[in-house]
Order: structure tokens, then sequence, then C-alpha cells
């Protein structure tokens, strides 16, 4: 039977070669579409690793600081610090923009950091690759290299200019943009301030209010003019335990006590996953099944066609007395045989074109072994319909035909 399926696949090996690399292409594409759900939820995944908090402390009744906004005075900070069980506490702002370099520009997630803090606080990057940590309170700036800045490079953010110093790695947002690293009080500023015109507006606006401006008593326009100048806000509270500390204890008591919303490691996981890439998950699901559809019957109509090709040799074998179970096995082969091609190719294929995909692609074994068993499966059941066909084929064919 297999020397049978053999010969007949070196009798049109050219067909069944570039049948089997078609196929591949497709497999490919879904390999692909399977390795950026990966990838989603990988960069969920390391968003939180690389911010290196227990526990995330945001303003109350929000889902922050990445699947919505955040918004809580700095200060806190200090009484979250000294809760039982708290070994540090950073704050932090995260602002997704446009990150300008000379007339181009890069979508990336600024983060806002206390510069010249210890090494490895909540919220630094954990690991550079060239250059160095923030040590100035303003104007510098740690970037993934995914970004494609250099050490040196000038970057605009808002208004202000930043020196790039030192350069990091997979160090991305839960969307897979690139991380910008600055000084907290730059990332308040360009995040809650607001532009000169603005400001300008409110202190008109300040000055007609006969509350803030009484004759004789400047200061008191002065000190709401200057209230408004500051910005004492952020988007969360880094939080890492101390050891031996229970996180959903620590996190109870931060409730309870600071009136605040906390998520723990796995709470801020099913955010993220089961929230934020929900939509997309299922999105890729469906066109995971499409693929899976259309892979069936491109290998139904391929097996069909080259079982039509040789419906008088079926029916010789038949004449001669060969079993319907060593046609139907040869049929079954062949099917096969078309399906490891087509995987074959659309391996090699996913594992070369993934690197230049702008979203990060993740290719798991796990994953191959399974859409292998898939296109064998897929391939079987797509060959039933050419077994049908030929076991009613009628053995005086071989002669009358």
């Amino acid at each position: 039977m297999i020397s049978l399926a053999g010969r007949d696949i070196l009798h049109s090996w050219g067909k069944f070669v570039f049948t089997g690399f078609g196929l591949g292409l497709l497999i490919g594409v879904t390999l692909v579409m399977a390795g950026v759900y990966r990838g989603m939820v990988d960069d969920g995944k390391a968003l939180l690793d690389n911010s290196g908090a227990d526990l995330w402390v945001v303003q109350r009744d929000t889902l922050g600081p990445y699947a919505e906004s955040s918004s809580i005075s700095d200060d806190l900070y200090r009484t979250v610090l000294a809760m039982p069980g708290v070994a540090q506490a950073a704050n932090v702002t995260y602002l997704t923009m446009q990150v300008r370099q000379g007339d181009n520009d890069v979508r990336a997630m600024v983060v806002g950091i206390i510069p010249g803090d210890a090494w490895g606080s909540p919220g630094w990057p954990p690991y550079l690759v060239d250059g160095r940590q923030i040590t100035r309170g303003h104007y510098e700036a740690v970037a993934d290299i995914a970004a494609g800045f250099r050490l040196g490079d000038e970057i605009t953010i808002r208004r202000n200019r930043y020196r790039v110093v030192g350069l990091t790695r997979r160090m991305v947002s839960s969307s897979g943009d690139p991380m910008v690293f600055i000084p907290l009080k730059d990332a308040q500023e360009a995040q809650f301030l607001k532009d000169n015109e603005a400001i300008l507006q409110n202190r008109r606006r300040t000055a007609a209010n006969p509350a803030f401006n009484r004759p004789g008593q400047p200061d008191i326009l002065d000190a709401v003019n200057a209230s408004q100048a500051n910005s004492t806000s952020v988007n969360a509270i880094l939080v890492r335990l101390a050891p031996g500390s229970d996180a959903e204890a620590v996190a109870q008591s931060i409730r309870r006590w600071k009136r605040l919303t906390v998520h723990t490691r796995a709470e801020m996981e099913d955010i993220l996953i089961g929230k934020l890439i929900a939509t997309s998950s299922k999105q890729i699901g469906m066109f995971l099944a499409i693929l899976s559809v259309v892979s069936a019957a491109i290998v139904a109509f391929i097996i069909y066609s080259l079982t039509m090709d040789k419906i008088r040799e079926i029916a010789v074998l038949k004449l001669i007395g060969t079993r319907n179970r060593t046609i139907a096995g040869m049929i079954l082969q062949q099917a096969l045989a078309l399906g490891a091609i087509g995987f074959a190719v659309g391996k090699i294929t996913a594992t070369f074109t993934a690197p230049y995909f702008p979203k990060y692609v993740l290719l798991l074994s796990q994953d191959a072994i399974t859409g292998f068993m898939a296109v064998l499966a897929i391939c079987a059941l797509a060959s039933l319909i050419a077994i049908r066909m030929a076991l009613k084929v009628d053995p005086a064919e071989a002669i009358g035909g």
C-alpha cells in the first residue's frame, strides 16, 4: 500500500509538490496568526514582569493604570510605604503617544520614573543593553531598542527635548509599543499640564473670579495660579512586598485604610489578558477557524482532482482484485503526505518571516505540535470525499472506459 501511494505521488510529483507549497503558505499564515496572539499575551506578561511590582495601587474603582486612566496624588506613596508588608513603593506614570525624532515619530509608551532612586526600584527597566540609567531630574531618557533610537539621540516629547542615555530590550506596553522612560516630573508635565494658551486662559478666568481675586489680597490669586501650574498627579503606585508578606492581605489593608483600588499580579493578568486583548483573541480565533476551513477545502479539492485523474487506474486495481481498504489507504496516505509537506513549508515560512512583523510573534513548540496534528486531521477528513468517490468506481470502466 505504501509503495502504491508513493508510486502515484512520483508519477505526478510536480503537481503534488507545488500544491503542498501553496498549502504550506496558507498554513504559515495560520501559524503566524497564532504566534501574534501568543505575542500579545507575552507582551502583557512582560509589561507586568518588567514593572517589578507585586501590587498596583490606582484610583478607586478603576482598572488602571493600563486598561483605564487613573489619577492619584503623588504624595500617597508615603502612606502606602508605611503600610505593613510593603518593602518599596514608587510613583509611576504611563502615557501612550507619538515620540518625535527630527521629522519622524514613533508610537511609544512614555513612562515616568523617579530618577536617581535605588537600582531596581519598581517601574525602572530591570536591565540595559547599552548606556546608563536616568540620573538627572530632567531631560534624560532610556528607550527600548524597538523604538529605533540610539545613544545620544535627541527626542521630543510634548514641548521638551530629551537625550537618550540608555537602551533596554523587550520593554513594551500591552499593545507591543516600545517604552521610553523619562524622569517623573517631566512625565507629569507631559501628561497632566496644559499648554501655554490653556494656562493663560485659566489665569484669565481665575482673575475674573472675585473669590480668588480679592482687592488687597493678591496672594490668593498667586497661590491659585501656582497650584494650577504644578502637577501633583500620577497614574499608579507600584508596590513591592517584603519577603513572606501575603499579597492579598496587604492589598486588602490598603483598600480598607487608604480608600484606593489595589490590583494583585493575578488580577492584573486577568485585566490585561482577559479584558484588553479579549476582542483581539476572539478575532484571531475566527480567522484561524476560517483558515482551517479553507485549508480543508483546498486539500479536499486537490485530493479529489488527483483521484479523478486516475479513475481508470483505480478501476484496473479493482478489476485485478485490489481491496477497497488498499485503495482508501492509498488516497489517505496521499492526503497525509500533502499535509506533511504543507506543514513543513508553513513552519519554515512562519519561522523566517516572524521577525519581520511589526508586532511581536511568539512561535511555541506546543502550538507547532498542535498545528501539525490538526493539519493531519484536516487532511484525513478532507480525503473522505475522494475515498467515497473512488470506492464507487465500477471495475468495468477499466475495459469499456
